[in-house]
């Protein structure tokens, strides 16, 4: 019993040491006048400012061109059919700007919604419009009318630790405004093959379908975090979920208030980790960073005097630990704008100012004669059509702009290099499988 004292004691002066910024200004009081520790003081302060998001979406159903045909259903006698469903999900989503109404949710919550219903804490229903969203990430920035909102500050998540206490907000299956609570379990979770950029803090805190778009926040009630994505083969929660970092939020909400999507920079090199056998092959006594094993011509890389077996430590003074940690930030990073790199060469370090360019475009003249008339760029799924002439003999061959080649001879193509490789080594007849408008289409060459 008497254990069991001191260590509420201990959790209490704790907590009060956390919410000294006012947060801890009321704290309950026991039968017995001990203090008791508890988030609530914090939470009603900030769960306004979590909201509730409901879409409705009309997805229009395929069916067979002749059931469009009056005379033919006529003659048929066919009983008129609804050429269209409704589809409707549930998401989260945390004010952060409350004088402007903007909220920042998922973009997989509202993708391709033909409505979003914002609802508030207090139960007010409000009509938000899309300012813009970035599938890469997972990050949409929509908005709704500013009146009496309260919003999120945003914490500087490069200053977590694994083992920081955190607490999750969201609307999980749909039953209203939910708290739970845990800790940081790691910090910089790549390779999950969730979506293109990841950087994940990774929490015990209890996410569950439904809390996606909702905020993951400290102790003083700051945004550290948008939760994505759980780990769960059953479906429910198992105490793995994952949040995009403010600061990746931070910089992609930049971007959608200003243009409306992201225009991602590009540097124009592949690089690798460094393991044992290249840190041999490259004579490299460093352990952390990204090494570049090959440079594209005419890239931002190649101009700013980039070389291979370049090891990246740091970009604007952020540590690199891996390659994914250079393409994330890079990848932040908007066309035109200047990065500064600290890089090792020949075992000496050295800045780099570099200006990111964007995606390079490639003729489908330079990967073969099938492609004449394309214009190419390689993208997460595959190689793009981005441009097409019309009467190619891309166009003549089935191609249509917008495009995504995906695979050859049913073999995934990852970038335009091994696109042009394949299709020069094929003899006789080959198939090309073709993404268009989420239908993959196979299409047959002899």
């Amino acid at each position: 019993m008497r254990f069991s004292l001191i260590l509420a004691l201990s959790f209490g002066l704790l907590l009060a040491f956390a919410f000294k910024n006012n947060s801890m200004a009321q704290l309950p009081v026991s039968v017995d006048e001990q203090p008791l520790p508890s988030l609530a003081p914090m939470l009603e302060r900030i769960t306004p400012a979590v909201v509730n998001i409901a879409t409705r979406t009309q997805v229009r159903l395929q069916e067979n061109p002749l059931l469009n045909d009056p005379f033919f259903r006529y003659f048929f006698n066919l009983p008129s059919r609804p050429r269209a469903r409704e589809e409707q999900s549930l998401g989260s989503g945390v004010i952060i700007d409350a004088k402007e109404g903007y909220v920042i949710t998922n973009h997989h919550v509202i993708n391709k919604a033909d409505e979003i219903i914002v609802t508030l804490r207090d139960g007010r229903q409000l009509k938000a419009k899309l300012i813009g969203s970035d599938p890469d990430t997972d990050v949409a920035l929509i908005q709704v009318p500013a009146e009496d909102l309260v919003s999120i500050p945003l914490a500087d998540s490069d200053k977590l630790r694994v083992g920081d206490f955190v607490v999750a907000i969201g609307n999980p299956f749909g039953l209203g405004q939910t708290v739970t609570s845990g800790i940081i379990s790691a910090l910089g979770r790549t390779g999950l093959s969730i979506h293109g950029y990841e950087d994940f803090i990774q929490t015990d805190a209890s996410i569950n379908p439904g809390n996606s778009g909702g905020a993951l926040v400290n102790l003083r009630g700051e945004l550290i975090g948008i939760n994505t994505a759980i780990l769960a083969p059953s479906g429910g929660n198992v105490g793995i979920g994952f949040a995009i970092p403010a600061h990746m939020v931070q910089q992609v909400v930049r971007q959608l208030r200003e243009f409306g999507e992201v225009q991602r920079g590009q540097l124009g090199v592949v690089i690798q980790d460094i393991d044992p056998n290249l840190a041999q092959a490259f004579g490299l006594q460093q352990k952390q960073g990204a090494v570049i094993i090959e440079i594209q011509a005419n890239s931002a890389a190649a101009n700013a005097g980039l070389q291979i077996g370049d090891v990246v430590i740091s970009i604007n003074q952020r540590p690199i630990h891996n390659a994914s940690d250079l393409r994330n930030q890079i990848g932040l990073l908007r066309i035109g704008e200047k990065a500064t790199l600290t890089i090792i060469r020949d075992g000496k370090q050295q800045t780099i100012d570099v200006v990111v360019s964007g995606q390079p475009y490639v003729s489908g003249k330079d990967i073969h004669s099938l492609l004449e008339g394309a214009t190419l760029s390689d993208e997460k799924e595959g190689v793009m059509i981005v441009e097409l002439v019309h009467n190619s003999t891309a166009e003549r061959a089935g191609f249509r702009k917008g495009d995504i080649i995906m695979g050859l001879n049913r073999r995934a193509v990852r970038n335009t290099d091994e696109l042009g490789r394949w299709l020069n080594s094929q003899w006789g007849a080959f198939s090309v499988q073709v993404n268009r408008n989420d239908v993959i289409v196979t299409l047959a060459f002899r």
